[in-house]
């Protein structure tokens, strides 16, 4: 049997990714990291990822998969659905704030 190489980034056949459902994530961990008081490089360590994939990951350039976001909301102390609840809530914001924005350029 031959060994499964592990690749980096997204998975075969990916070739885009919804931004603000990233960017949305992404600003949901940087400000629970930095409540936390906790570094990039400490997090990234402690979810087992490199530091510079944490900053993609915090700036909303790399969606990350199901499984790094179970590592990351681990090394946080919170479940991946308090993670995923936050970031719904940031998008839910950001769509309100659009649907009133249209409403008073009407």
């Amino acid at each position: 049997m031959q060994k499964q190489v592990t690749r980096r980034g997204r998975p075969l056949g990916a070739t885009t990714f919804e931004v603000e459902p990233a960017l949305a994530f992404g600003a949901v961990v940087r400000a629970l990291r930095t409540a936390d008081g906790v570094g990039q490089e400490a997090l990234a360590h402690q979810a087992g990822i490199e530091r510079s994939h944490m900053g993609k990951i915090e700036r909303g350039e790399h969606m990350p998969t199901l499984a790094m976001i179970l590592r990351i909301a681990n090394a946080l102390g919170r479940t991946a659905g308090e993670l995923l609840l936050e970031t719904e809530s940031v998008l839910t914001e950001q769509q309100n704030a659009r649907q009133q924005s249209q409403a008073t350029d009407s």
